[in-house]
């Protein structure tokens, strides 16, 4: 069975910092390419960041670059976004995704919110 859970999501101030992980099984990881996406209320699902299956080029969002990273590990099956310098646009339910050819599988989302 295919499965994305994510983690690390939370409540932190503006200016702070959080570290989101994805962790995968059921399908062969290293070969997908990953991305973490967010939607706020009211609005639509955004692509936040973007990593190749080798993890050797990465986009990002204009609203992030800077400040948000992402990762992966092949070997443990994890994709990772670090987030800094937290503004409270980004809070967001926060989710992953994991893409290759029609295949497209999701995690369920981890809250992320930034205020003080």
């Amino acid at each position: 069975q295919e499965q994305l859970v994510e983690s690390g999501g939370g409540l932190v101030q503006p200016g702070g910092s959080l570290r989101l992980s994805c962790a995968a099984s059921g399908f062969t990881f290293s070969s997908y390419v990953l991305n973490w996406y967010r939607q706020a209320p009211g609005k639509e699902r955004e692509l936040v960041a973007g990593i190749t299956s080798a993890g050797n080029s990465r986009n990002y969002a204009d609203s992030v670059k800077g400040r948000f990273t992402i990762s992966r590990d092949n070997v443990k099956n994890m994709v990772y976004l670090q987030m800094n310098s937290l503004k409270s646009e980004d809070t967001a339910v926060y989710y992953c995704n994991a893409r290759r050819g029609i295949k497209n599988n999701w995690g369920q989302g981890t809250q992320v919110t930034v205020s003080s």
